[in-house]
């Protein structure tokens, strides 16, 4: 199994190659959208690379929980619900929610998602 690390260098070899950025601004603080630029195509060739590079799948909804999103038992007036918020607590787990907890706005969920959050998410696929 691969240590911290070497998932970090793996996933920042993904993200350098899909998103074409320089080496030294995948840090684990950096945003996938709002710091490295990555759009919603972008984010089909970074799952393929991750799954590549570490022989796991990738299910779109356990990285983009659209489905609560867009459901409207879970958002209202443009916020996710504080059961909207619990089902992506539970959902994404390895994500850390707490800066989106306190402005839930749907519109800014995409920016959520750091270099570290993705890192977390493949520790937790290799088990």
């Amino acid at each position: 199994m691969a240590n911290s690390e070497e998932v970090f260098d793996k996933v920042r070899a993904a993200l350098v190659d899909a998103l074409g950025v320089d080496d030294d601004e995948v840090t684990p603080e950096a945003t996938m959208v709002g710091d490295l630029g990555a759009e919603s195509i972008d984010f089909l060739d970074i799952v393929f690379k991750l799954e590549k590079a570490f022989g796991i799948n990738i299910p779109r909804e356990e990285l983009f929980p659209d489905d609560i999103l867009t459901n409207a038992s879970f958002v209202k007036d443009g916020k996710v619900t504080p059961d909207g918020i619990s089902e992506l607590k539970k959902r994404l787990s390895w994500a850390d929610l707490s800066k989106f907890e306190q402005n839930p706005r749907v519109q800014d969920f995409g920016n959520l998602l750091t270099v570290s959050d993705l890192c977390r998410y493949v520790e937790s696929k290799l088990g």
